[in-house]
């Protein structure tokens, strides 16, 4: 299989976050922007892979600054690396004060995906073909994380 270029997988969701989102604290739920996350990064693995996807994995999500009412969320992904059916996905989440513009970052997650078939087998995919200097540096350091992630599913 030829390479992949990253930015052929780039997906990025740009949201208002209303009322209904958010906690009584006035910030979005988690699960909500864990949803988010994964239906952008579902995409991403789609347009690299060119097949259907489910979601094997979360690495830690790690939030860094709420993101309130009122306030624009942008979740971006791509996919940094494959092994011969799954996808690392890089996935950040922004929050942007309306109508300021500044933008801070909120969140960020390494979710893998696995390609599959119409009976739900997994299904090989193609290497990914870094371009920038942060995709190269994600590509090159994913399988130092690819080995955290099969310890960690030991018993």
């Amino acid at each position: 299989m030829n390479p992949v270029p990253t930015e052929r997988s780039r997906t990025i969701k740009t949201s208002l976050v209303l009322p209904p989102d958010t906690n009584h604290l006035g910030t979005i739920f988690g699960g909500t922007v864990l949803a988010y996350l994964d239906e952008v990064a579902a995409i991403a693995a789609m347009r690299h892979s060119g097949e259907a996807v489910v979601t094997a994995s979360f690495d830690s999500v790690d939030f860094l600054t709420p993101v309130k009412e009122g306030d624009i969320m942008i979740v971006e992904a791509f996919v940094t690396w494959t092994g011969r059916t799954s996808m690392e996905v890089y996935a950040k989440v922004s929050s942007e004060k309306f109508p300021k513009g500044e933008r801070r970052l909120t969140a960020t997650s390494f979710i893998t995906m696995v390609a599959v078939d119409e009976h739900g087998k997994p299904k090989p995919v193609p290497p990914v073909q870094p371009q920038t200097e942060e995709e190269k540096q994600l590509f090159e350091t994913a399988p130092e994380r690819q080995k955290l992630r099969k310890q960690r599913k030991r018993p």
